[in-house]
């Protein structure tokens, strides 16, 4: 049997546990500064922060901040290529599709669910960050827990996306730390 047909049927499972939660999350966006917030940060964990961290990065840490700079650009692709590959393999529906009592609360920059791309890249530089400039790593942790929980508030990912994508992304973070 085909590990897609396998993965198929354990998200199936899944989902259907996860719906409640995720429908009663997604509640929330009933709420406009909830629904406005979360918006704001899933654009902003698009990449944009990001990207202007990465540049700034020299600035904040003159000693090592290219360095820190380019490990990120690094991970940052590593992350990209791995959501990308586990996301063509594993072939989960987003909640919204899945669901349709699940609003979708921005679009989707790609089909597919399973890992979150924006809290792996989110934890992934977070981890990064906390191993080597933790006065960087503490303004940018509630941006990150943001991003996580947007996934799920705006109706893209379930509860479970979000963990594999968190684990996902800490695990890239710490490895290139140890390895540079």
């Amino acid at each position: 049997m085909p590990s897609t047909t396998r993965a198929s049927r354990l998200f199936n499972l899944v989902d259907q546990r996860e719906y409640a939660l995720c429908q009663a999350i997604n509640r929330s966006l009933r709420f406009r500064p909830v629904h406005g917030y979360f918006q704001l940060v899933s654009r902003l964990g698009d990449g944009w922060l990001w990207y202007a961290l990465i540049l700034a990065m020299p600035l904040l840490r003159p000693a090592d901040g290219l360095a820190l700079a380019l490990l990120m650009v690094f991970t940052g692709l590593t992350c990209t290529i791995t959501y990308k590959v586990l996301k063509r393999w594993l072939i989960r529906e987003r909640p919204f599709i899945s669901f349709p009592s699940i609003n979708c609360g921005t679009p989707p920059l790609d089909r597919y669910s399973f890992p979150s791309g924006h809290t792996l890249h989110a934890v992934c530089f977070t981890t990064i960050l906390a191993l080597t400039a933790p006065e960087v790593f503490w303004p940018i942790l509630p941006f990150t827990l943001s991003v996580a929980a947007s996934r799920v508030i705006l109706g893209l990912h379930y509860p479970s996306d979000v963990a594999a994508g968190a684990v996902i992304g800490g695990c890239i973070g710490a490895l290139a730390v140890f390895v540079s």
